[in-house]
């Protein structure tokens, strides 16, 4: 298991089972830290975290942020090409391709990736 620390209180986040978000079981595991409350999911079968340890204001962000941006890729311009479309993202944000990807953004990137798409449809 890896040591994930908290962005936000710099506290160990303990390694829980996604029952103890959702209250049911995903079958896949999460970072939590128990005194602020962020989290973050794993890769399913492994102890890698999806990304930063969010609270429910960046949750709310990153999920605004998928709903702006995965159209990119699902159906439209880099449709099924997923890293191609990451690929355009860094250079608009001007950010290595390693560091662009909405589970790793702060809530000001995850506006930023909102503005981006807003201004090329």
């Amino acid at each position: 298991m890896q040591e994930v620390f908290c962005d936000y209180c710099g506290r160990k986040a303990e390694y829980v089972k996604s029952k103890e978000i959702y209250g049911r079981s995903y079958g896949y595991r999460i970072y939590l830290c128990r005194h602020c409350g962020a989290w973050v999911g794993c890769h399913k079968g492994t102890d890698k975290p999806l990304g930063r340890l969010a609270n429910a204001e960046l949750r709310r962000w990153k999920h605004a942020a998928h709903n702006a941006f995965d159209p990119l890729w699902k159906s439209g311009p880099f449709q099924g090409r997923r890293k191609q479309a990451y690929r355009w993202l860094a250079e608009k944000m001007q950010l290595p391709e390693e560091l662009t990807h909405i589970g790793m953004f702060d809530v000001e990137q995850c506006k930023q990736v909102i503005q981006i798409i807003r201004e090329t449809r």
